[in-house]
């Protein structure tokens, strides 16, 4: 049974995708997406975001695994998570925008809180 959002995807689309998501909110720290993908985006960044909070080398390279951008990688070890040390959780904040013009998707702005 899958506890996650398929979004109309293979396995390997869904990863290739949230891949790209991700690196691009970590590089920008705001992005514009629909609301189920930046729900799971918000799941997926607090678990990178934690795992950069162990500041060691098996972390980096648990992270660098999914963030192929070695630059974001480094922001996000670098500036992203000493913003965050001594939080528990909480790291992203998730507004709605309205629909979509062409398909009416319901659209959010999921950005840092920091």
């Amino acid at each position: 049974m899958a506890f996650y959002r398929k979004l109309g995807r293979n396995s390997s689309n869904r990863k290739a995708l949230f891949r790209s998501i991700l690196t691009s909110f970590f590089k920008y720290g705001r992005i514009e997406t629909t609301i189920t993908k930046a729900k799971e985006v918000a799941a997926k960044s607090a678990e990178l975001i934690t795992l950069a909070k162990q500041n060691d080398l098996h972390a980096r390279r648990q992270v660098l695994a999914i963030l192929v951008d070695e630059t974001v990688t480094k922001k996000l070890f670098e500036e992203i998570a000493p913003k965050f040390a001594d939080v528990k959780g909480g790291y992203t904040r998730i507004y709605r925008v309205g629909p979509r013009r062409g398909d009416a998707a319901e659209m959010a702005i999921i950005e840092l809180t920091k």
